[in-house]
């Protein structure tokens, strides 16, 4: 299965989500990439969309290699494995969580219009484009359940068969309709994975409104 691009991609996986109709799902995007997914998915189940911010701790000489992520209030999930075989240091950890943070901080102000909506006994879908090692997910998992929703729910177009089964550990549910016997990366399901921009998510999130003469 190929997807034409993160929008087609949210279509498929809101038909795989349609039982939660009657639930007022509250759909938590994980920028940049999970945005235009999560809005598509609302699109058709109905509910509301809101940001959960989380940063990928990539290994210094291999970005895209994730060994932990962080998110808002603190939270921080390590990934042992990759720790281990890569050989980082405690000082090169550091540094890059150092960066993260400043980052995560950079989009809180940026793309937050309005305070977060509240996740305390919401049926919370954590939604993203793509999981290849789970970590980003999972830290999010952990930044969702300090808010005590009723329940949380992953959702992703497509994972490793590797971070499926972390992430069944980190949620009360996971729903993936493509989980490939061999990912050698998410970007390579989909025709259009562009880079999205930060100006790209903020129009996502915070549609202009029209003018009063169109109003009219």
């Amino acid at each position: 299965m190929i997807y034409p691009d993160r929008g087609a991609a949210g279509l498929a996986l809101a038909a795989r989500l349609l039982r939660l109709r009657t639930s007022d799902p509250l759909l938590l995007g994980l920028p940049r990439g999970g945005i235009p997914v999560a809005l598509a998915v609302r699109d058709t189940i109905g509910g509301e969309v809101d940001i959960l911010l989380v940063r990928k701790l990539g290994v210094p000489w291999q970005p895209e290699l994730a060994m932990g992520a962080i998110g808002e209030d603190g939270a921080r999930v390590l990934n042992h494995d990759v720790m281990r075989t890569t050989g980082v240091t405690p000082e090169q950890f550091a540094e890059i969580e150092r960066r993260e943070r400043v980052e995560l901080e950079r989009r809180r102000h940026l793309l937050r219009g309005k305070p977060p909506v509240p996740l305390q006994d919401r049926t919370v879908v954590i939604v993203d484009d793509g999981m290849a090692t789970g970590a980003t997910v999972a830290v999010a998992c952990e930044v969702a359940y300090l808010h005590r929703p009723r329940r949380v729910i992953v959702a992703v177009p497509v994972s490793s068969v590797e971070a499926l089964l972390r992430i069944r550990t980190c949620a009360d549910e996971v729903v993936c309709p493509l989980v490939p016997r061999f990912l050698g990366g998410v970007g390579g399901v989909y025709r259009d994975f562009h880079q999205l921009t930060d100006d790209e998510v903020v129009r996502l999130l915070h549609p202009a409104e029209p003018d009063a003469a169109e109003q009219d």
